[in-house]
């Protein structure tokens, strides 16, 4: 397992007229005997169906690796792996289990998360509860009370059980549902996903109340959330990689345990049967690795987490989105096909990708072949007149790790209506796309605002971009509809794209300044608007969740984002990791001018030791502007500080009005250690 942190018309149309003339191979096929048209995906009848199709392309796939070898090391020889052996049938599962409109409704309150989907929640670094702010941070949760005019740390906890061991484990992601405070984090030591509960109390501390592993291969991306929450049901995307000469594939099916201590030998209950496992009529590609993409429920009622999970099978290159009702998983290829290489290019019947829609009441996922690779989860939108709109590069493995980063080549628009999705057998026609220009840069930002997609780029590596990149830098499109695309010259290179209510705002640096830029979105046109240059600076987070935006009335609206002077050596742009951000920026919109009203800093020196047991690093950031009714927050690190609004119009300013650190100190009992120190 890895460790963590260690002219596209004839593109896409060939490979969509690939698409359409698949047919399964003889003897690899993943479902033998017939299939429907239109429907459902089918899964295995059975555990016996699912491993012998597993073992023949294990079997294959072994095949294949021992003809390579002897090619590159003539007259050498390779015994072959015997085929993966049948596994004993298990019971049969429970009927899936269903998400209540209700839920979904519920949950649709007032957030202090930049979310993607209205009403579907996002694992983050800070949440809302009642009175309180939940803050998690380096393996420890923290609790401020914010309720009724305060600002006065309450409790601190371990992310973590009383005897689990941190060490190997990472603490990114905190989601609420009522008084139930939820951690979710990977641990290489225990096997999967780890999901820890603890329950706040009226004071503000915390309870622990259990831990639960679910068994699968790490969900990290630099740019999606592991979890989403809709009421008081957790919604996880996991991947399992299946190798040819890997476990066999039953030792490694999801699962779920309650942890009981290190020396309790509790096992894994498997919540994934062979016939929760679909696929469509495309046969395995002995030469790629497969993955069962895996969506698991669990329900937080009731006195212990219940889970199920169902999985589509296929190739291991993954980008998933989470609308209100289902559960959206791209697939693709991970091998690259550099242009001008016909010879490394797949042969005809291949198919390059196929998207699958796995709804969250509990139905059989539907599926349909497409071409192409999205960028990341802002890449799709299911919007209200029953289609699923996805922007696709060329190529690209998918979103794992830094996958986003690393798409490539031209670029299209697929809009599909709902209804096309079926068996697996159909594929998008030529129709569903649309040819887009490709952004010269490095990397592409996306996203659905209204009804307009944007998308832009910058250039460099991951951690040191150069600031300017030649040529238009962004455009905007009416998605459903035929118009031509707009370009936008915004002067900048486009490091975040995102909404301020129906308009949008452009982020990145230009030479050493970083640049805002609104884009008035009509229904005709997308103009720029509005330009703030704030000089020396670039921006402290790269995540959605570290842009804020709250609308407002006739005094305009607030926006919030992290920023830092880059380090001594360092060329400005924006940089995932982070460790330490100087302020938060605010400016007022007003008619989409862009007003700034000053930042909220972090205090100098306000860095410490902090006695840092797990999650070390801080992946998901550290910093977020705060919305709180009328008042306005900035995360920095250890410190919460408050800011107020003061004076009008142009002479109008943000000012401290008073901060609170809630750091752990280097002293303490046990390990433990108090959040009141100085």
């Amino acid at each position: 397992m890895p460790t963590r942190r260690t002219v596209l018309s004839g593109a896409v149309y060939g490979a969509l007229s690939v698409l359409t003339g698949c047919t399964a191979a003889p003897g690899l096929s993943a479902t033998p005997g017939a299939r429907r048209a239109g429907g459902t995906l089918l899964p295995y009848a059975s555990e016996n169906e699912f491993a012998q199709a597993l073992g023949r392309w294990r079997t294959e796939a072994q095949k294949l690796q021992a003809e390579r070898r002897r090619a590159m090391a003539p007259g050498g020889a390779s015994a072959e792996s015997a085929p993966m052996a049948s596994a004993p049938m298990p019971a049969p599962a429970a009927a899936p289990m269903a998400l209540s409109k209700s839920a979904a409704d519920s949950s649709a309150a007032e957030s202090i998360t930049n979310v993607q989907t209205a009403g579907v929640d996002e694992g983050g670094i800070v949440k809302q509860a009642g009175d309180f702010l939940i803050i998690l941070r380096r393996g420890r949760l923290f609790t401020v009370r914010v309720g009724g005019d305060n600002l006065l740390p309450a409790a601190m906890s371990d992310a973590y059980g009383p005897s689990v061991n941190p060490q190997g484990a990472w603490y990114d992601e905190l989601l609420i549902s009522g008084t139930t405070v939820v951690v979710v984090g990977y641990s290489y030591a225990r096997g999967g996903t780890e999901i820890g509960l603890f329950e706040l109390a009226a004071d503000g501390t915390l309870a622990y109340r259990a831990t639960y592993h679910l068994r699968s291969f790490d969900y990290y991306s630099s740019r999606n959330y592991a979890s989403r929450l809709i009421g008081r049901k957790l919604i996880f995307y996991s991947p399992t990689l299946l190798q040819p000469h890997g476990p066999a594939p039953q030792q490694m099916m999801p699962g779920v345990r309650r942890w009981q201590g290190p020396d309790s030998g509790a096992a894994f209950e498997r919540i994934l049967p062979a016939t929760r496992v679909y696929r469509t009529d495309d046969d395995f590609d002995p030469a790629q690795p497969l993955a069962l993409h895996t969506v698991t429920l669990c329900d937080l009622d009731g006195g212990s987490m219940r889970c199920e999970s169902t999985a589509v099978l296929g190739p291991a290159g993954r980008v998933f989105y989470v609308s209100q009702g289902a559960v959206y998983v791209w697939t693709s290829t991970t091998r690259r096909f550099p242009s001008g290489s016909p010879e490394r290019r797949p042969e005809p019947g291949t198919p390059q990708s196929a998207v699958f829609r796995i709804p969250l009441d509990g139905q059989a996922p539907t599926g349909l072949k497409t071409a192409g690779v999205p960028i990341d989860q802002l890449s799709f939108l299911e919007d209200d007149r029953a289609h699923l709109n996805v922007l696709v590069r060329e190529s690209g493995g998918g979103e794992g790790m830094w996958g986003s980063e690393r798409t490539r080549g031209a670029m299209a628009l697929m809009r599909v209506p709902l209804s096309a999705f079926g068996d697996g057998r159909g594929a998008a026609q030529r129709e569903h796309y649309r040819v887009l220009p490709a952004p010269a840069g490095y990397s592409v930002q996306n996203r659905f605002i209204g009804d307009w997609l944007l998308w832009g780029a910058h250039s460099g590596s991951r951690f040191n971009r150069p600031a300017d990149v030649p040529g238009a830098h962004a455009f905007a499109v009416r998605y459903a509809d035929s118009a031509e695309p707009v370009t936008l010259n915004p002067g900048h290179a486009v490091e975040r794209i995102e909404a301020m209510g129906a308009d949008a705002v452009l982020v990145g640096n230009a030479g050493t300044d970083l640049t805002f830029s609104s884009v008035k979105l009509g229904r005709a046109a997308a103009t720029l608007a509005g330009r703030y240059v704030k000089p020396g600076a670039s921006q402290g987070e790269s995540r959605t969740h570290g842009f804020f935006y709250r609308p407002g009335g006739p005094e305009g609206g607030l926006l919030g984002l992290p920023v830092i002077v880059p380090a001594v050596g360092r060329r400005p742009g924006v940089f995932a990791d982070a460790q330490g951000s100087a302020g938060v920026l605010y400016l007022r919109v007003r008619d989409l001018a862009l007003n700034p009203l000053g930042e909220l800093q972090a205090r100098p020196g306000s860095a410490r030791e902090d006695g840092c047991k797990a999650s070390c690093v801080d992946w998901y950031g550290n910093a977020r502007p705060i919305f709180l009714g009328g008042r306005v927050f900035a995360l920095l690190g250890y410190e919460l500080v408050e800011g107020r609004l003061a004076g009008s119009g142009p002479r109008e300013q943000i000012e401290e009005r008073r901060r609170v650190s809630f750091a752990p100190t280097a002293q303490g009992q046990n390990g433990r250690y108090s959040p009141f120190g100085n």
